[in-house]
């Protein structure tokens, strides 16, 4: 699959998660098997940019290319703006959120929320594909509620508005995360468009993404929370797809050094202090469904330096090595 000019292979990508697809996550998904990794959101309010959160999420150095960087905004000349800021600090390709959810998002008329204005939808992707010489990529929902999926609508615009890629996860906004995700909407777009499609929604296993290639006739998979504690879900589906074979699951010591390689990469972008603060929700989803896992949680929630949250980490899972040699 192509995003203009860019080769994605795998055509298998990690989706823009806030607050969980910073730069040490892409990085490692990346290296995981992931062919493209979307930046979290960035906001497209200028007088934001300079602040801490949003240097660290337009921090874009030594990350293989093709560097995705999604903004988020309602306002068609700020998002214009905002492409070409983070254009000029990197970005590959820029990736226009039109999927959030969240409330606060929504409140202000961003993320998916954009979905109930059609002709504000055209007049941003029209100034975003205006502003840059990178490929602009959309990512929507299948509309804002039951009664409201207007993503056929929405995607026909994206097209005929330049963009490159369009990335959709089965779910109305009103949805949210409950339920089921639905890909007959995808596979309806697919159909319509010449252009790549990305499905996203529910895809947690390497069986679970062929039967949805199958199904929508997509170009490429996005991942969000299956990769969350288990970013080595990308070279399993990638492997599954190319051979029909399934990788065996990675030992509690293979696991034990890609959360330690994790961990010190946290550390060491945010500082110690706020790396071990952001490390915690990581730890959670690691040791989710592993035995003791609450017990673990409570332990090293408590931690406050690296140096104590890493050994509690490699106790944890070298516990873990020796009950399953026992």
């Amino acid at each position: 699959m192509h995003i203009g000019p860019h080769q994605i292979s795998p055509a298998i990508g990690l989706a823009p998660m806030a607050g969980v697809t910073d730069k040490p996550f892409r990085l490692l998904c990346k290296r995981l098997g992931a062919g493209l990794a979307v930046s979290e959101m960035t906001t497209a309010d200028p007088g934001l940019w300079h602040t801490r959160k949003s240097r660290k999420r337009m921090d874009h150095a030594g990350e293989p290319e093709p560097v995705s960087v999604q903004i988020a905004g309602t306002d068609p000349q700020r998002m214009a703006e905002a492409a070409r800021h983070n254009a000029a600090l990197g970005a590959d390709i820029i990736d226009i959120n039109m999927g959030c959810p969240a409330k606060k998002v929504c409140k202000a008329w961003a993320g998916s929320a954009l979905m109930q204005d059609e002709a504000l939808v055209a007049q941003i992707l029209k100034a975003v594909v205006a502003a840059v010489d990178v490929p602009v990529t959309l990512k929507i929902r299948t509309g804002w509620a039951a009664d409201q999926r207007n993503a056929p609508t929405i995607a026909r615009i994206a097209e005929d508005c330049g963009i490159a890629a369009l990335a959709i996860h089965g779910r109305t906004r009103d949805q949210k995360y409950a339920g089921q995700a639905e890909y007959d909407t995808i596979a309806g777009i697919k159909q319509q468009l010449s252009i790549p499609i990305l499905a996203n929604g529910d895809i947690d296993s390497p069986m679970k993404a062929q039967r949805v290639l199958e199904y929508t006739g997509a170009d490429g998979l996005l991942i969000g929370r299956a990769a969350q504690g288990r970013p080595w879900i990308f070279r399993e589906i990638s492997h599954f797809l190319a051979t029909g074979k399934h990788l065996p699951e990675p030992s509690a010591a293979e696991v034990c050094a890609i959360l330690i390689e994790h961990l010190e990469a946290l550390h060491a972008f945010y500082g110690e202090q706020a790396g071990v603060r952001i490390a915690r929700k990581h730890l959670g989803w690691y040791a989710a469904d592993r035995p003791q896992n609450t017990a673990f949680r409570a332990v090293v929630n408590r931690a406050e330096s690296a140096a104590e949250q890493i050994d509690l980490t490699l106790g944890y899972f070298e516990h873990l090595a020796l009950r399953a040699a026992a």
